[in-house]
């Protein structure tokens, strides 16, 4: 996964031709440090259809103003260089994560 900031967020997020979704992460946020192998395993497995990047919160305070990211983790789903939908909480998991990838690429689990 590639770590994005303020010197490469225009360029990796919104610049991208694919669907970007932002794991915006804290070094103290320890749900955020439990879902990270998952989130990893997951950038793996649909790095063709859509990208997985992370932000830390601490060094990037000015786009989480910016994106308005109130708690941690928080999930940004990009498309064509604006938010289109986000999910946070602590209570977060693998699954929510994979559906809103899923929602990204228009596939629908019902």
């Amino acid at each position: 996964m590639i770590e994005v900031n303020k010197k490469n967020f225009t360029e990796e997020v919104l610049q991208a031709d694919k669907p970007v979704i932002v794991d915006f992460w804290g070094p103290s946020c320890q749900p955020c440090l439990t879902l990270m192998p998952e989130v990893e395993q997951l950038s793996h497995t649909y790095h063709e259809q859509v990208k997985l990047v992370k932000l830390n919160s601490a060094e990037n305070r000015k786009l989480c103003i910016q994106y308005r990211v109130m708690g941690l983790p928080a999930f940004l789903l990009f498309k064509d260089g604006e938010v289109v939908k986000r999910i946070s909480g602590d209570s977060l998991t693998k699954d929510d994560i994979e559906a809103l990838i899923n929602e990204s690429l228009g596939v629908s689990h019902y």
